[in-house]
C-alpha cells in the first residue's frame, strides 16, 4: 500500500522525491473511504506496484459534473507541484489545478458496479456562477426531461459575456432537426427564464452523432 506519513496535506519539492514543505490548503482536502482504499492497494499489488498511490485530477466539466483522471502512480513520478494528501493510513496525489474543484470530496467504491467502481462525492458539482446555475435549472426542468424520450440530452459547458455555451449528445447529436431544437426550443426557454443570457452557442460536433433521432437527408 502506498505509505503513510502521518496526517497531512502538502506540496512535492523538485527534485526531493516526496520530502515536502507544507502548503497553504487547509485540511481536510478530501478523503478516501476505507474500502476504496483497500480496492486500490489490491489494483496496485495486483499490477505489480504495491507501493503505487492513487493520483486524481478533474479533466473536464460536463454541465454541473466533473470527468475526473484516476491513476496510479510511484511516489517517485509524482509532479513537482502535485498536492500530496495523506490520512487515515494512505496517501493521494492531487493535480494543483484540481484543488479546489476537489475541496471537501470524498473517495469511495460503488459495490453495485461489476468489481467494484472507485466514485467521487464532490459537494463542488454545481455552478458557482448564478447565472450559469439559473441557465442550469432551465435545462433540468424544461428542456432535458422532453428530449430525454428522443434519447437525447444538453449540457452547459460556460456561461461568458451572457453567451450560454452547449453540447448536446445522444439523440440530439446529428439530428436532422436540431436547429428546430435549438433555435424554437433551447434559446426560447432559456432567454425567457434568464433574459441576460444574449445568445446560445452549440459546441456539439453532430457530424459524429452515431444515433440521432431524426437522420439528416441524404445528399
Amino acid at each position: 500500500m502506498c505509505p503513510q506519513r502521518g496526517s497531512s496535506v502538502s506540496a512535492v519539492r523538485p527534485g526531493r522525491g516526496t520530502i515536502r514543505a507544507m502548503a497553504d490548503v487547509p485540511q481536510p482536502l478530501l478523503r478516501v473511504t476505507a474500502a476504496a482504499r483497500a480496492k486500490i492497494s489490491r489494483a496496485a499489488t495486483s499490477a505489480g506496484h504495491p507501493n503505487a498511490c492513487l493520483r486524481i485530477g478533474v479533466t473536464a466539466r460536463h454541465a454541473a459534473r466533473f470527468a475526473y483522471d484516476f491513476g496510479l502512480i510511484e511516489p517517485a513520478e509524482a509532479a513537482a507541484l502535485d498536492i500530496v494528501v495523506e490520512a487515515e493510513g494512505y496517501r493521494v496525489y492531487v493535480d494543483p489545478a484540481s484543488v479546489e474543484q476537489l475541496r471537501g470530496s470524498t473517495i469511495d467504491l460503488d459495490d453495485s458496479a461489476s468489481g467494484g467502481a472507485i466514485t467521487v462525492d464532490n459537494p463542488n458539482g454545481g455552478w458557482a456562477d448564478p447565472l450559469a446555475a439559473r441557465v442550469q435549472q432551465v435545462l433540468d426542468r424544461q428542456i432535458n426531461p422532453g428530449i430525454a424520450s428522443h434519447g437525447g440530452y444538453i449540457d452547459l459547458l460556460d456561461v461568458r459575456d451572457g453567451v450560454a455555451y452547449i453540447e448536446m449528445g445522444g439523440g440530439c447529436q446529428g439530428c436532422a432537426q436540431v436547429d428546430v431544437t435549438l433555435r424554437q426550443g433551447v434559446e426560447v426557454a432559456i432567454k425567457a427564464a434568464v433574459p441576460e443570457i444574449l445568445s446560445i452557442v452549440d459546441t456539439t460536433d453532430h457530424a459524429s452523432g452515431t444515433n440521432p433521432y431524426f437522420e439528416p437527408a441524404k445528399k
